[in-house]
C-alpha cells in the first residue's frame, strides 16, 4: 500500500505541471449480483495493474455502496487524454472489458473537472505519513 501511495504523490507530481489537461472521469456501474465477487476480483486487478504500470494513470480508485453493493464507482484520473487513450489499449484494460462485459447491467462514463487540483498534492501528501 505504502509503494502504491508512494507511487501515486509521486505521479501526481510529475503532472502537475500539466493539471489543465488532466482527464478525470467517474465511472458509474452497475454489476450483476450474480457476478458481483468475480467482478470485484477482475476489477481489483486491473485497477493495480493500470496504476502500477502507466505513467499516465494516476488513480484509478474503484469503490462501491455501502448499501447497495452492486453499485459500483470508479475515480478515473490520467494525465492527458493520451494517457487515456493507451490505457484503453493496455492488455489489462482490454482483459477487463472483455471479461466482465457479461456482468454489467450498465456504464456510464462521467467526465469531471478539478475545482482545486494542488489540494489532490496536498491529498498524496499526507496519505505518506
Amino acid at each position: 500500500m505504502k509503494y502504491l501511495l508512494f507511487f501515486l504523490f509521486f505521479a501526481f507530481n510529475n503532472v502537475s505541471a500539466q493539471k489543465n489537461n488532466m482527464m478525470i472521469r467517474l465511472s458509474e456501474i452497475e454489476v450483476d449480483s450474480n457476478y458481483l465477487k468475480e467482478y470485484n476480483a477482475i476489477l481489483q486487478a486491473e485497477s493495480r495493474a493500470s496504476v502500477q504500470l502507466e505513467a499516465g494513470v494516476i488513480s484509478i480508485y474503484p469503490m462501491y455502496q455501502k448499501e447497495n453493493p452492486t453499485q459500483i464507482r470508479i475515480l478515473e484520473i490520467y494525465a492527458n487524454r493520451e494517457a487515456y487513450e493507451a490505457h484503453l489499449k493496455t492488455p489489462h484494460f482490454q482483459e477487463y472489458k472483455t471479461t466482465t462485459l457479461k456482468m454489467v447491467k450498465s456504464l456510464k462514463l462521467v467526465d469531471m473537472e478539478s475545482i482545486d487540483p494542488q489540494t489532490m498534492v496536498e491529498l498524496f501528501r499526507k496519505m505518506q505519513k
